[in-house]
């Protein structure tokens, strides 16, 4: 067994295995590549057994999301590090070689993600998570190259290696024994926000997370959940809120949580100027579903609150929308 996996979760997948499984073999010998099934009712399984079958694949006997599907799946997994990559990327030759020798020379990384490149659009980079997150003073998630829809030109802006707030979970590298250590994701969120809710309690632990800029992979995004299904907006809206209950201090709590909820109830009456009524619809339910989740995330508070210094003290949303700062530069600069 190799000290690392590349882990790959499959649900409904085929398609994407066909496509990009032979490359992330191809071009990761230093790991062992194992494929976490979610239950498919599609061919994914017999496509495994007769195309790879010396690829470890693990069966999970229902569909648990991606923070569950993952949760289970990674118990049956002993490596050192594990490389959390979705089934829609393509990765390039040596992607893994920078990111496993930063993670080896500095014991306080915790997580790393490489450059994130779009797959149909190979010179910009991609929504999910382009060269590191970072979060607002509000839990607005934004990136390096990356403002809300706003995506950017791969120039060569941004190929230093950084801390960042939060990595991807479409190519997402983590020390096992950290994940298992922090209860890995957590499997209410279902999917979305889950990785950036570790990636905060990774810094509540007191560890740091980077990107890699020397690693590039291409994702095509939306693979399982398209970024116009309402359920993708109903659980990017519930988990921000969920996600910030969890992790805020006590005395932000409050403060935070109000003005979100009214800049939600702003973001939904554009959907329903844009037409888009079952989004509208969509983000009053999040709300309703957040605060049926208060019982269990009020539980899950307490310890350690000092990521929090770690966001940035500006309202994104202020300045892309009234200022019309467009990239990561321009917001950050001023």
């Amino acid at each position: 067994m190799k000290d690392t996996a590349v882990v790959i979760l499959n649900y409904n997948g085929l398609g994407f295995l066909k496509q990009f499984l032979p490359n992330v073999i191809e071009n990761s010998p230093e790991a062992d590549v194992i494929i976490i099934d979610n239950c498919s009712t599609d061919h994914s399984l017999s496509f495994l057994k007769e195309n790879f079958p010396q690829t470890q694949v693990i069966c999970n006997e229902v569909n648990y999301g991606f923070a569950g599907g993952y949760n289970h799946g990674l118990a049956h997994i002993q490596h050192e590090n594990l490389v959390l990559l979705n089934s829609d990327v393509e990765v390039t030759p040596n992607w893994l070689t920078p990111i496993l020798k930063r993670a080896a020379e500095n014991p306080s990384i915790a997580a790393i993600q490489p450059k994130l490149l779009d797959f149909n659009k190979r010179d910009h980079f991609e929504y999910a998570g382009a060269a590191g997150g970072f979060l607002d003073k509000f839990g607005y998630a934004f990136c390096k190259g990356r403002i809300f829809d706003s995506l950017e030109k791969d120039l060569g802006q941004y190929q230093t290696p950084t801390d960042i707030f939060w990595a991807t979970g479409a190519s997402f590298f983590i020390k096992a024994k950290v994940f298992k250590d922090l209860g890995g994701f957590d499997e209410r969120f279902f999917a979305h926000m889950e990785e950036i809710d570790l990636c905060w309690r990774i810094h509540n632990a007191g560890f740091t997370i980077q990107y890699e800029s020397s690693s590039v992979v291409y994702h095509v995004g939306g693979g399982t959940l398209n970024k116009t299904n309402p359920f993708k907006t109903y659980l990017n809206f519930r988990n921000n809120l969920a996600m910030l209950y969890k992790n805020l201090p006590t005395n932000k709590l409050f403060p935070v949580i109000f003005t979100r909820l009214i800049l939600d109830g702003i973001s939904s009456l554009k959907f329903l100027k844009d037409g888009n009524v079952k989004d509208f619809f969509a983000v009053a339910k999040a709300h309703f579903g957040f605060y049926a989740m208060i019982p269990y995330l009020t539980k899950k508070r307490g310890g350690s609150y000092q990521a929090y210094r770690k966001l940035s003290n500006f309202s994104v949303v202020w300045r892309y929308f009234v200022k019309k700062q467009k990239t990561y530069t321009e917001i950050c600069s001023k």
